[in-house]
């Protein structure tokens, strides 16, 4: 199932390549995902933690104002679970996870003066590639520790389940000589709680910042 997609998302870059007036892509930043328990009351939604990504991607223009841009992107996604106050200092778990994706989105492009505003959605499909548990001692002077508990793999038997589907909101400015400045929301649509996560019904919320060049 992982080679079929992969080689979908592959000749969805080549098909773009051949049929329009390309550009490439390249973004990093910063995440801050979540998890949503939607309809559970096994747990409340978590705060967000703190990851990163890296996207490439190749912009197809269609016409000047609409682009379709199919991309790879690796993924850090995750959640703090709980904190607590415990003889001065702040204690956490947090979840950190790894994920391929393969993106595609649907842009719309607005001249913004000497700039370029662009809107764009579009759906994903996620393969997990690592993921543990680490509890964080905090003290009171900003120091503190981080211990990992466990690494763990994904499948329906274990914590997390290994393929997720979702949908990207993304909006960013394109400056001129290519410079962009990028946001981007992730709405993860699939229950991904294997049998050892903590709960049976998980999705994938991350809100992300980041920079980038097109050419």
């Amino acid at each position: 199932m992982k080679k079929v997609l992969l080689s979908l998302g592959a000749a969805l870059l080549m098909a773009a390549g051949a049929q329009a007036q390309t550009g490439y892509g390249l973004k990093a930043g910063v995440t801050l995902p979540s998890y949503s328990y939607g309809s559970s009351d096994d747990l409340s939604d978590t705060k967000s933690a703190t990851n990163f990504y890296i996207t490439g991607y190749v912009n197809a223009n269609v016409s000047p104002n609409f682009a379709i841009q199919p991309g790879l992107s690796l993924q850090g996604k995750g959640a703090k679970f709980a904190e607590a106050r415990f003889n001065g200092n702040t204690y956490e778990l947090t979840q950190n996870t790894m994920w391929l994706e393969v993106p595609v989105n649907f842009v719309g492009k607005l001249p913004l003066g000497g700039a370029e505003l662009q809107l764009g959605a579009g759906p994903y499909v996620g393969f997990g590639l690592s993921g543990k548990n680490k509890f964080n001692r905090i003290g009171d002077d900003g120091d503190g520790s981080s211990t990992t508990l466990n690494e763990f793999k994904f499948g329906k038997d274990e914590t997390l389940k290994g393929v997720d589907f979702g949908a990207n909101i993304t909006a960013g400015v394109k400056l001129a000589g290519g410079f962009l400045i990028n946001a981007n929301y992730g709405l993860g649509l699939t229950n991904i709680a294997g049998d050892k996560f903590l709960t049976n019904d998980v999705k994938n919320r991350v809100l992300s910042f980041g920079v980038g060049f097109e050419f």
